[in-house]
């Protein structure tokens, strides 16, 4: 398939490059590598959103240039879709209209491209564009290894979750070599806070609860949280990683409010409990140990069925092979 990919980047000459709402490191990072690869190769091609640059990330490459749309209004050859579970995640209306390469490393992405580029192997979409980018000559300039490496870096947890392997630090180690900065990279992301999120992420804290066996915790975050620290959406993401440091924790959810009893549930894990699979079951998906979707529901009937789901993918969980480290 990265084959096709190669063949159509060098028969055409427009292309827009696009992601999910609210973009992450992955997301974005792979976007703006994509479309720095493609206008090294002479091509016309621009990064679109739905929604503007998460401040984590407008230290990022080309991250000043993404343009912001409510939907298409260009003529492009090709969309190139990144990270995304199914066509309406960019939430662009007319994407369905355009000529879409779909471009994933989520085995359970629907294949509703044109041409679908997926690879469950890769730690992020980030290592498949890097990939993308010695397939067709392209020269790995600072700026590629820059947003490529803050796609690893993310989608890894700083290196720290299991799709981490001997192919990922190589892969880095390729990057820093073309001229990544880990330390200039890691502060823009993670110490760059706005206050607003640390008041956040207090209060989110405070609803901190653990099951009787100690091995799973859940956290919420409510409208009125956020109103009061003046916070945004954005700034919610990363607080699950805070109950996952717990040692006793294996498996963590995030409730987050949204509007209308309607809640975007953020899964995380250790080891091999896999919550990609309890995710799925609420109509989501992920990685095994980061994983997530979006529901309408009764919260307190909502909570009761995902601490039930963690529960049971903590206790079929596979037991160590002696390779990892288990929390004491």
């Amino acid at each position: 398939m990265l084959g096709q990919v190669i063949e159509l980047i060098e028969k055409h000459d427009r292309f827009a490059i696009t992601s999910h709402i609210r973009p992450d490191g992955d997301s974005l990072g792979s976007s703006l590598a994509l479309c720095w690869i493609l206008k090294g190769l002479g091509k016309n091609a621009e990064v679109i959103m739905r929604d503007e640059v998460p401040h984590a990330y407008t230290r990022l490459p080309g991250s000043l240039d993404v343009r912001v749309v409510e939907d298409i209004d260009r003529e492009y050859d090709a969309v190139f879709v990144i990270e995304c579970s199914d066509v309406t995640r960019p939430g662009i209306p007319s994407l369905a209209d355009q000529f879409v390469v779909n471009i994933d490393h989520h085995s359970t992405t629907a294949l509703f491209g044109n041409l679908n580029w997926i690879d469950a192997t890769a730690a992020a979409v980030g290592e498949m564009i890097y990939n993308l980018a010695k397939a067709i000559g392209s020269r790995v300039t600072p700026e590629i290894a820059g947003c490529v490496y803050a796609a690893l870096l993310t989608d890894t947890g700083s290196f720290h979750f299991s799709n981490t392997t001997e192919r990922t630090f190589k892969i880095a180690s390729e990057l820093v070599r073309n001229g990544a900065q880990p330390a200039k990279l890691s502060q823009a992301i993670f110490y760059n806070y706005p206050f607003a999120k640390i008041q956040l992420v207090g209060s989110v804290l405070s609803t901190l609860q653990r099951d009787e066996s100690g091995r799973i915790a859940w956290i919420r975050m409510t409208r009125e949280a956020m109103e009061l620290s003046g916070a945004s959406e954005e700034d919610s993401d990363n607080i699950i990683n805070y109950p996952l440091t717990i040692g006793d924790v294996e498996a963590v959810a995030f409730f987050r409010e949204q509007s209308n009893s309607t809640y975007r549930i953020s899964l995380r894990s250790k080891n091999r409990v896999n919550v990609a699979r309890v995710a799925e079951e609420f109509g989501g998906g992920g990685h095994t140990n980061a994983a997530g979707f979006t529901i309408q529901a009764d919260f307190d009937q909502l909570s009761l069925d995902v601490i039930k789901k963690l529960r049971e993918a903590v206790e079929s969980a596979p037991q160590s092979n002696g390779r990892e480290i288990k929390p004491r």
